[in-house]
């Protein structure tokens, strides 16, 4: 009786058994194999920065004045980056600040008309292509995106008289490729005498700047394009400094970097500011999500730093959103973007300073 019990034992073990072997070994080669399998290697895209070539034909001289188209004034200095214009603002006369470089034409037709090609300064992506004359003072312009290290960049050329018909948001060209013939267009006059291609070189100021738009119910509606939201950068400054580097390409970092501070202030944002996010070697210290916050800016409002605020810099502030804590005239110049004005002894944003920092906190 007990060696039968004994047997039955042992007929339901041995199943057991094999079942255990086959499922171990099973088990182990699977193991096996996922050891011998390399885990996947993490591919980081390369950035490079860009070089920047002339847009036409002419070359790149700042000394020579017969590269650059200026003002009824005659003036060389008129068609440079930084000078301050005369312009009507609603029925007021107002200084304007020129945030690009007017290339003149190197050959005109029996007409007058310019015949240069205007092309890519550098290889990037078509992010936009207007194409109506009349609803911008930049007429028909291409606005062209261009990655570097320290952020992304754009150039943008204007007052075309065409623009090539395969230039459209999201095409890839390289440097040197044709996207249009130089003109006069543009919401006011540009005689056909004073034709010329407006090239600049900018940062985009707020990613969001679309909402923003829409909220004051403004027109005419040229997306993140609008020229509000273009800071422009000198050209020729960007030339120069590509042309004294080792590499021989444009470096944004050491650009921004060189720029001198017009003014500083301290300003409230429910959020981290848009800019710093996309150009975040800008900003200086711990990472900071919204409150108050320091922030050092070029004449025409490019932010050239950022910090947290001090919690006494932070108290300075009262119920106050914002407040120039410094300003430097001398860099200011005939401030002809007039974001800061000094007003009753002391220097704060002035009506175009309070739409720019609307505009970068949105």
């Amino acid at each position: 009786m007990h060696i039968s019990n004994l047997k039955i034992h042992l007929l339901w073990l041995v199943p057991l058994v094999v079942f255990d072997v086959f499922f171990f070994t099973w088990l182990w080669k699977k193991l096996d194999r996922q050891r011998a399998v390399p885990e996947p290697r993490r591919v980081e895209a390369r950035i490079s920065n860009p070089r920047f070539s002339f847009p036409t034909g002419r070359e790149i001289d700042r000394s020579n004045t017969g590269n650059f188209q200026p003002t009824a004034s005659g003036r060389t200095e008129s068609a440079l980056f930084g000078s301050v214009r005369t312009g009507w603002a609603g029925r007021k006369l107002m200084p304007t600040f020129h945030e690009g470089i007017d290339v003149a034409p190197l050959e005109r037709d029996r007409a007058g008309h310019p015949l240069d090609d205007v092309m890519a300064a550098a290889s990037g992506k078509i992010v936009y292509a207007n194409r109506a004359a009349g609803n911008s003072n930049y007429g028909k312009y291409v606005v062209v995106e261009h990655m570097t290290r320290a952020g992304n960049i754009y150039t943008l050329y204007a007052h075309l008289d065409e623009i090539q018909p395969g230039i459209s948001r999201g095409r890839v060209v390289g440097e040197g490729a044709s996207l249009g013939k130089m003109g006069a267009t543009s919401n006011g006059n540009i005689p056909t005498g004073s034709a010329h291609l407006h090239f600049e070189i900018c940062l985009l100021l707020n990613a969001r700047f679309e909402a923003w738009f829409k909220k004051q119910k403004l027109t005419p509606d040229h997306g993140l394009f609008n020229g509000w939201n273009l800071l422009g950068i000198d050209p020729l400054a960007v030339y120069e400094l590509q042309e004294d580097s080792p590499e021989n390409e444009f470096d944004l970092s050491a650009l921004l970097a060189g720029m001198p501070r017009a003014f500083t202030l301290v300003l409230k944002s429910p959020h981290r500011i848009d800019f710093f996010r996309r150009y975040p070697g800008l900003w200086q210290g711990p990472h900071w999500s919204g409150g108050v916050a320091v922030v050092a800016c070029s004449d025409n409002g490019i932010p050239l730093s950022g910090r947290p605020a001090t919690p006494h810099e932070a108290a300075a502030l009262g119920r106050a959103g914002h407040a120039v804590i410094s300003c430097d005239p001398k860099v200011l110049g005939r401030n002809g973007c007039r974001i800061v004005v000094y007003d009753c002894g002391k220097w704060r944003l002035g009506e175009e300073g309070r739409k720019w920092l609307s505009m970068l906190v949105h």
